[in-house]
């Protein structure tokens, strides 16, 4: 406990990596583009910065894509996809204004009237090289942006949304063939065209090591298999799953895997849920609460289905912990990954304290597993439910701070709906808590 030594997250050498990228961009084209005479020449050349830069982003659109370790585990899952859905719409963004002002120049300087952007954009695909592959990738881009806005990803089934969604992948290959092929700066810099394969090839190999050959050897090492489904409360199962040396698949507490289970109508819906128990050398077990069709047919799996797993993810493990005492902060099904930290977490009699927000006594799930935990371990376990009458508990400053006196030298590790959560940071950061000691995760993706 003396020696804690907290993982650091590579955010900020990653951020600092992606604007030095954005910077050889840009004097990429710079170094390539001539004197301007004419207001022709301006719309294309600002089309093809905008080319440029949409490109540089696309690649890395895939690459948050990619679910490589170094992202998922250290920076964490929900951060990296707050990312690639920031850097998707910068992308999209770039990309269709780099097709409206190239095709604007052109028809200006073709002599036409900006009327003519649509017939100079037909021309163009039927004239020049890869322009039909790069005019269908366009369109796949457009029609993945649209799906993703957030009121219409609401209104239609998840998995339908994510593989939709795959298709990033098809049009990334196929607007990358007329980067190289009409792109001015690769036909006249060797170097940049060879820069540019490499950092598209590199690219790929991560999508294809990470996302189709390691799973592979996962499932195929560890053959999971549905060993029970259990009743923890109403609407609320537990899944266990046997398989061979589990234990070295990687995983910590705090940690989720995309599970697939290979039952009539679930073979192609993969969803993220956290392992709600310490991973044991032949059991792994989450507990889902059902909000879904998916996690609503979970009760009806039967023992011995095959389960396909994809993982571990989550940066919300012990790696984090920066101090001796820790307060984990748990909203409803946000349970699942601080039960198996509060049975994990390293620490003295009293170093540990859960609380746990519900709407009744009734939706505690798993409370005499916690119960016992806390006994054994000599830990604080306490909860927050609405009174009779249905007035939500006081989680404010004043109230943190009289439950636990000393919570400003506490870590805090957060998992619960977005509302929640929020909620709980603002009254952990009013009673003194640095936000560098919240860890939080949002599996809200």
């Amino acid at each position: 406990m003396r020696r804690i030594r907290p993982r650091r997250s590579p955010a900020v050498p990653l951020l600092i990596v992606f604007f030095a990228g954005v910077a050889a961009v840009v004097w990429l084209w710079w170094d390539n583009t001539p004197s301007i005479a004419d207001q022709g020449s301006k719309m294309v050349n600002a089309g093809r910065i905008t080319g440029l830069l949409g490109g540089y982003m696309m690649a890395l659109v895939v690459l948050q894509m990619a679910r490589v370790p170094a992202l998922e585990r250290r920076v964490g899952s929900d951060r990296v996809a707050r990312w690639h859905a920031m850097t998707g719409r910068y992308t999209l963004c770039l990309v269709v204004a780099h097709v409206v002002l190239t095709m604007y120049g052109y028809a200006l300087q073709a002599g036409l009237t900006h009327t003519a952007i649509l017939q100079q954009t037909i021309d163009s695909i039927n004239q020049l090289p890869d322009m039909g592959k790069a005019a269908i990738g366009t369109g796949l881009l457009v029609l993945i942006g649209l799906m993703s806005i957030g009121p219409v990803r609401k209104r239609i089934p998840y998995d339908f949304w994510y593989h939709t969604h795959l298709l990033t992948y098809a049009a990334t290959f196929l607007t990358f063939w007329h980067q190289i092929s009409t792109g001015n700066e690769f036909a006249v810099t060797p170097a940049a065209k060879t820069g540019w394969y490499a950092l598209y090839g590199s690219v790929t190999a991560l999508v294809l090591w990470y996302r189709i050959i390691t799973p592979i050897r996962l499932n195929m090492r560890h053959r999971l298999r549905v060993e029970a489904v259990i009743e923890e409360s109403p609407g609320i199962v537990s899944v266990l799953m046997s398989g061979r040396k589990l234990h070295r698949m990687g995983a910590e507490a705090g940690q989720f895997f995309r599970w697939r289970f290979l039952a009539p109508g679930m073979r192609f819906s993969s969803h993220p849920y956290s392992l709600s128990a310490a991973p044991r050398p032949n059991m792994l077990r989450i507990t889902v609460k059902a909000i879904g069709d998916h996690s609503s047919a979970l009760r009806d799996l039967e023992p011995g289905t095959r389960v396909w797993a994809e993982g571990p993810y989550g940066a919300l493990t012990a790696g984090k912990r920066s101090r001796g005492k820790v307060l984990l902060v748990a909203g409803g099904v946000g349970i699942t990954p601080m039960r198996a930290l509060f049975e994990t977490l390293p620490g003295a009699a009293g170093d540990l304290t859960l609380l746990y927000r519900a709407n009744s006594t009734q939706d505690l799930a798993l409370w005499d597993e916690l119960a016992q935990i806390a006994e054994e371990r000599g830990a604080r376990l306490m909860y927050a439910v609405n009174s009779p009458d249905g007035e939500r508990p006081d989680i404010s400053p004043d109230s943190l701070r009289r439950k636990i006196p000393d919570i400003e030298r506490h870590d805090v590790f957060l998992c619960g709906p977005p509302g929640f959560a929020q909620g709980v940071y603002e009254a952990l950061r009013g009673a003194g808590v640095p936000t560098r000691r919240i860890h939080h995760e949002s599996f809200e993706m």
